[in-house]
Order: structure tokens, then sequence, then C-alpha cells
């Protein structure tokens, strides 16, 4: 059995993923897409982020991913200062929503972030910072490509990504 070479998954160039970052004015969006490019958490895992799930004091998070497997990441300073911010400053008060991330304005104030919401902050943004190629996945591609360039095992790499075995 001859197998085809697989091409890597796409990431981005940093000064794109710098740019996007900067267009965003909310700590939450953020905290959110640095969970992406520094966790390499898929765009679900973030939304169903719960607040018990993270951990200040020794900065790791934990996920939930595909299949109910649980994982758990250790995550730059850089995403625990935006985090730190918006629930200081942006999460309603008194909002009772598990979920870490919740919407900051409308009806549904305080309800959690929707998968179309996170859709269109990316949509808004890429068209805004001319950053048109960040995606969800593809800052998780970021991560992971930037780990395995910087030398990580493989097979650590694999489980921070919560990635099947071959």
């Amino acid at each position: 059995l001859v197998h085809s070479p697989r091409r890597l998954p796409e990431a981005i160039d940093l000064s794109a993923v710098s740019a996007f970052l900067t267009d965003l004015s909310t700590y939450r969006d953020r905290a959110i897409v640095l969970a992406m490019v520094l966790g390499g958490l898929r765009s679900a895992e973030v939304r169903s982020l719960r607040l018990a799930d993270v951990d200040f004091g020794l900065r790791w998070l934990r996920v939930m991913g595909k299949g109910g497997k649980e994982r758990v990441i250790p995550i730059d300073p850089a995403f625990f200062v935006e985090l730190g911010a918006y629930l200081r400053e942006e999460r309603p008060p008194g909002c009772r929503t598990p979920q870490c991330f919740v919407v900051l304005r409308g009806p549904t104030t305080g309800g959690p972030l929707t998968e179309a919401g996170l859709r269109s902050l990316f949509r808004t943004h890429r068209a805004s910072s001319g950053a048109t190629r960040v995606r969800p996945h593809r800052l998780r591609h970021t991560y992971g490509t930037e780990l395995a360039s910087a030398g990580i095992d493989l097979l650590v790499l694999r489980s921070l990504m919560g990635a099947r075995l071959p």
C-alpha cells in the first residue's frame, strides 16, 4: 500500500494574525483568537469553554474536544491577560452562563456565544483588518505548525491538539 505524502495544514503568516488581533476591539474577541492561535482550540471548543475549565494559577485550560475527549492545554500568559480584562470589564455583571465567552450586546446579552456570532466576528474583522486568510481552523493549524517548527515532539503535539493517532 503506497501512501501519497500528506500536505501540511495551511498556517497563517504571523503578521496577518497580528493585524487581525490589532483590529479586534474587545478583550473577549482577543481572548477568543488567542485561545485558537496560542492553544490550538477549535471554534466549538472555544464556544463551549466554561469558566470552571480555566485555571489562572497554573495557566491551563481544560478542553472537551471531539468525541468528548478531554485534554488539558498550557496556554501563553497573553491569553490570560486578555481573558482577565474581559471577565473584569466586559462580561455582563451577574451573568450566570457557565460558558466563558458570552454575547456582549443585543437581545441575547449574557447568553453563550453562538457559532453564527463567532463567524460574524471573523468575517467583520477579516474585512476591516485586511487579514483575509484568518479563519478559526487556520489559527489552530498555525498553532500546530509553530510548535512543530520549534521542534516539539510530534506525539506531544498530537496530544495537545486532541488529534487522533493514525
